[in-house]
């Protein structure tokens, strides 16, 4: 038998507005309901902002969001994906892997955004960038021209001052 840890998940789910006002306990209850009927264990669960949507879902123009992190065993996120896509109550729901984050920094009740924890990034060695010889420096087009004229009387006239 295979053994798989849990991780730890952030789930945004968005709701219609109309329903959160009137039924918040009834909203967190299905998401409670349909996670730990996967297994999952809740962490932390956040209602954010009731927002005005950028296009209409399912007729409606508002929607609340639902921030929950919570851990469960990878091979049943599919599963919970698709329970609450066909539930009549979510109007959206995105579902992400953040095993990465520091449980400190987890969103408490009130907060709006989580921190992530970054490894301090090395800075690179500085590399020594030598510039091309001046022969080599192209001119504009057309000083090439009028320039290969006196370049040749110039170099002609300096040989006879050298000499």
């Amino acid at each position: 038998m295979k053994t798989v840890a849990a991780k730890l998940y952030e789930g945004m789910f968005l709701v219609d507005s109309a329903l959160a006002a009137s039924d918040w306990q009834g909203v967190n209850d299905t998401i409670r309901s349909i996670l730990e009927r996967f297994g999952a264990e809740i962490v932390t669960t956040d209602k954010w902002d009731e927002r005005k949507l950028a296009y209409d879902i399912k007729g409606k123009s508002r929607g609340t969001y639902i921030l929950v992190y919570f851990r469960v065993n990878g091979e049943r996120i599919t599963e919970i994906e698709r329970t609450f896509q066909i539930n009549e109550n979510i109007m959206r729901v995105l579902i992400l892997c953040v095993d990465d984050l520091d449980e400190q920094y987890i969103t408490k009740p009130g907060q709006k955004t989580a921190v992530r924890v970054e490894e301090p990034r090395q800075e690179a060695a500085p590399v020594a960038i030598e510039a091309p010889p001046v022969d080599l420096i192209e001119a504009e087009p057309g000083e090439a021209e009028a320039d290969s004229g006196e370049s040749e009387q110039g170099s002609e006239e300096e040989q006879a001052e050298q000499q």
